[in-house]
């Protein structure tokens, strides 16, 4: 049986002595309103700073997760042009197999060689130019690819081992976009509120594009299925002919 009455609430004791560490830590003598007051100036000086170097920390991880998002579409687009090229060897093996088949006709009978002699012969594919085919990925893709990648200089600039994060001194002497009147008197107050306010700005944004980059890769790969489907029908139906030619090759 527990001896603790059934209102007991055992985080309570972590609170208090919270609340009894706080009391200790407090000025106490003659003078302990005015040290007590510079006590609670230095304590949300503290609180701002690591809330500052939180939101920094945050917006370094933010732009990690783009530069990786950037990264994986940029492999969607690569598997893209592979895939395409896949077709268009598959198509260009069918064709080849038709001609194929048609010489085999006109071997076998005489009246097959008439036939192909005057029927039209098939428009033939022109060779590709030398150089590599270019995969261009869906519209909405592309565009958030380029639109992150404006961002790269900002990601180095933020980069958690290339970034310092006590830059309230370039905050003070910057501009500010806000009223003074919005921000706190204290100078160093008012610097970490405005670092803060511009960290959440950019990790404002800097979600959008994520978001962006997120339903672009969404529409490539379902556009890549299509890509895929088509495929898979037309290696089914070479396979198919390229069987049959087999069968017609045997009975020369």
């Amino acid at each position: 049986m527990s001896t603790y009455p059934k209102s007991y609430n055992p985080f309570d004791d972590d609170a208090e002595d919270e609340e009894a560490k706080g009391s200790r830590d407090l000025p106490s003598g003659h003078d302990a309103p005015m040290d007590r007051q510079q006590y609670l100036r230095q304590e949300v000086l503290r609180r701002a700073e690591a809330t500052a170097a939180s939101t920094s920390r945050s917006l370094s991880l933010m732009y990690e997760s783009e530069k990786v998002g950037v990264a994986s579409s940029e492999e969607l687009v690569r598997q893209r042009g592979a895939l395409e090229r896949t077709e268009k060897m598959v198509d260009k093996m069918d064709q080849d197999l038709k001609t194929s088949q048609k010489h085999i006709n006109s071997i076998k009978s005489m009246f097959g060689g008439f036939v192909n002699y005057f029927k039209s012969k098939p428009a033939e594919t022109l060779p590709e130019q030398n150089g590599t085919l270019v995969p261009q990925p869906n519209s909405r893709l592309k565009e958030a690819i380029s639109t992150s990648k404006e961002q790269e200089a900002k990601y180095q600039a933020s980069h958690p081992n290339l970034r310092k994060l006590d830059e309230v001194d370039a905050v003070l002497e910057g501009p500010g976009s806000v009223s003074n009147e919005t921000y706190p008197k204290n100078p160093h107050l008012r610097a970490y509120h405005q670092k803060i306010d511009n960290n959440l700005d950019e990790l404002s944004m800097g979600l959008g594009r994520l978001k962006d980059i997120a339903l672009g890769m969404q529409t490539e790969i379902e556009e890549q299925d299509d890509i895929l489907d088509r495929l898979t029908t037309k290696v089914d139906k070479l396979d198919i002919n390229i069987k049959s030619t087999e069968r017609k090759v045997r009975q020369l």
